[in-house]
């Protein structure tokens, strides 16, 4: 029997729903949900004793089940004569003070204020069914009825999904009319999540609609959203933000059904954001493995990524995530990270918080009640400090924060927000500053003080700086590219002059004046900010030895190489950003690499001299471009991959006879490591050089 109108304008014709009771006979039909799904917000929005108007109350067994449990003065109208029999037939004598009137809800017949609550479950999306002339006159007769019956304090409760056409009218009129608005959104139950069959893709909302009296002159508008029944409401600026703030929850809703019904969708990445402030608050990435083989306990797992280590290729890179999944064993594997900025109490109360969220993410086949593991390092939740935050003019805004790694020493980072997934700048703490923060940490569990707080390290200047140690992988290899530079045992002994464009923390140029003491260093820096936060917060300080100069880099160099008497480095260093998201590569910006920049650069180099970048290009055909354009200036050329990162590191000599093996490339590394191995160098040893170019390849 096929009761589905053959044209949604058929959902406001009197013969459509007569024919459909008619047809459908005494079953009672529940549009977006039965009286159990939706009691919690009826409660929290109807009072017992309060007079309620139910408008298209069809033959939904609501009214029946409110009246049940207490609410007893409640009055339905529908404009179906068919279904208005049905109903009274159904309750004369198990409901004798619910009465039930065949009434057009846009031509009511009720004295004005006469009752304190209306109620419309899917009756508004039934009649707003396009935005023809014709339609909205029926609606904004319908809107003004609602209005006109309702007390001062009254509310009109819409049971509705919300679609865009429908919440900008309802919205917009009852704002206009100076009411307060609210849309809830109705909580899914955990059998609804796992049944075979989900019966809506888009999830359910309440309109909550409050009458007040009008206010000469008042131009005040409220809008508010509440993302779960007893969630506290967000007050929104505007009704273009709270159509936003819904929209963003029905494809939440729509990306949970299809993860729900077929697995492999992709990369599937969403933010859950604080009910409080709106703020993200969890960044979770859905990771599928198909291979994994079924079985009761490998349907679905969520693993907290530690604070701080999100930047790493095992949680942060795509790759990395699919390996951290296959080797976890089970089929559907979330990983979430944590907001810096955001208070988190230790591993049991993110699972509390998030466990009926992650659960609208699990997999098909799984079996009822199964217990979810959350998984992570260790079993905890890692430590981030936000020693610093700001923002820089040129940068945007940045901070500076200490993390524990993997090994519980403690790292310092410049994190840029615009890109905050990428360390912009890392160095190790001192040993004695991350054992005092274990300590204190330890200290603070027992008073059960949350671990994200300013006073878990101390507010560490610079001088808590191990400046012996190089944190980033692209940094070690560019220090190991000094080995070109032959006769490395020369080194400490023979001047070294050295151009390193990009500043950061200070790390790479800081490195190479305290571990070759003949060299003489200028770092160029387009954004003075960030030589304050190398200065106050890496250890960074200039000397006779090294001198910072705040210009752009290709200002600097194209000046360098049009002085008639122009100074030569042994190196040059490009170890730049771009602030252009969408250029495929992030560093170094494409004008650094434009063959007649190079050309200047080549000008400045000594004729042994090597010339390193830092690349991070994914675009594989632009990185093929640069790659032939620094060739064409430089005909002798070494790549380096770091392993598990976008980085290459890119060495560029101008002469191709100085070509090396890899086995003398190799010997060259560990006589430069050597001698600066030697007692009272400060060299760490964990550090090989020769590990650094076992790799390389030469283009």
């Amino acid at each position: 029997m096929n009761l589905l109108p053959k044209s949604p304008k058929e959902f406001g014709s009197i013969d459509y729903w007569e024919k459909f009771f008619q047809q459908r006979g005494k079953k009672a039909f529940e549009w977006y949900g039965t009286y159990l799904e939706l009691c919690g917000l009826l409660h929290k929005y109807i009072k017992p004793r309060e007079k309620v108007l139910v408008i298209g109350c069809g033959n939904s067994e609501l009214s029946e089940q409110l009246y049940d449990v207490g609410y007893q003065d409640i009055v339905n109208i529908d404009i179906s004569e068919v279904v208005i029999k049905q109903m009274k037939e159904r309750n004369a004598s198990r409901r004798p003070q619910m009465s039930f009137l065949k009434m057009d809800m846009t031509q009511m017949e009720f004295p004005d204020a006469s009752f304190q609550v209306v109620l419309d479950k899917g009756t508004l999306d039934a009649v707003l069914t396009d935005e023809e002339e014709k339609t909205l006159q029926q609606v904004d007769r319908m809107l003004a009825e609602v209005g006109r019956v309702l007390q001062v304090g009254g509310r009109y409760l819409c049971i509705s999904l919300a679609q865009a056409h429908v919440l900008k009218k309802a919205v917009g009129h009852f704002s206009r009319e100076g009411w307060m608005v609210r849309v809830h959104q109705v909580a899914n139950s955990q059998d609804q999540l796992l049944e075979a069959e989900p019966r809506f893709s888009l999830p359910v909302f309440a309109f909550i609609m409050t009458k007040f009296r009008p206010v000469p002159g008042s131009a005040l508008q409220i809008f508010e959203l509440c993302a779960q029944e007893q969630g506290k409401p967000v007050r929104l600026e505007s009704a273009e933000r709270l159509a936003e703030a819904v929209r963003e929850r029905q494809q939440y809703a729509w990306l949970c059904s299809q993860l729900y019904r077929k697995a492999g969708l992709g990369s599937v990445s969403l933010d859950l954001c604080s009910g409080d402030t709106g703020e993200p608050r969890y960044t979770l990435h859905v990771v599928d493995s198909p291979t994994v083989k079924p079985s009761r306990d490998s349907h679905f797992a969520i693993f907290i990524i530690p604070q701080g280590r999100e930047t790493e290729w095992l949680f942060g890179m795509e790759e990395g995530r699919k390996q951290l999944a296959a080797s976890a064993g089970f089929r559907r594997l979330i990983t979430v990270a944590l907001h810096r900025g955001q208070q988190y109490e230790g591993m049991d109360s993110i699972q509390a918080e998030l466990s009926a969220r992650v659960m609208e993410l699990a997999p098909a086949g799984m079996p009822a009640q199964q217990q979810v593991p959350f998984l992570s390092v260790g079993g905890d939740i890692g430590v981030r400090t936000v020693q610093h935050q700001d923002c820089s003019p040129l940068s945007g805004d940045y901070v500076i924060e200490d993390v524990q790694g993997d090994d519980k020493r403690y790292f310092r980072r410049l994190i840029f927000l615009s890109n905050r997934n990428v360390v912009q700048s890392e160095a190790r703490l001192l040993k004695d500053v991350s054992h005092r923060a274990q300590k204190k940490r330890k200290k603070d569990r027992k008073k059960q003080r949350p671990a994200d707080t300013p006073e878990d390290l101390p507010a560490a200047p610079g001088q808590s700086i191990d400046k012996s140690y190089l944190c980033c992988e692209h940094h070690k290899a560019m220090i190991a590219g000094l080995a070109l530079l032959r006769n490395p045992e020369l080194l400490l002994e023979t001047p070294l002059g050295l151009l390193v464009v990009g500043l950061g923390g200070g790390s790479l140029p800081l490195f190479v004046h305290d571990h070759f003491p003949k060299s003489c260093i200028d770092a160029v820096e387009i954004d003075p900010s960030m030589l304050q936060v190398a200065t106050q917060w890496f250890g960074f300080s200039q000397s006779d030895r090294m001198k910072v100069h705040i210009a752009d880099g290709l200002d600097y160099i194209t000046s360098l190489a049009e002085e008639e008497a122009r100074r030569h480095y042994d190196v040059i260093m490009f170890d730049v950003d771009s602030k252009d998201p969408t250029l495929g590569m992030s560093c170094p910006p494409p004008a650094f690499v434009a063959q007649p920049f190079l050309q200047k650069v080549r000008s400045i180099l000594t004729p042994e001299g090597v010339f390193i970048l830092n690349l991070v290009c994914r675009d594989l055909g632009l990185k093929d471009s640069v790659l032939a354009g620094l060739k064409a200036v430089f005909p002798l050329l070494y790549v380096r991959r770091i392993e598990g990162e976008v980085n290459e590191i890119l060495f560029c000599q101008p002469h191709p006879e100085r070509k090396l093996a890899t086995p003398e490339l190799l010997e060259m590394a560990q006589a430069l490591e050597q001698t600066l191995r030697k007692p009272g160098k400060g060299w760490d040893d964990a550090y090989v050089l020769s590990d650094m170019l076992k790799t390389v390849k030469i283009v």
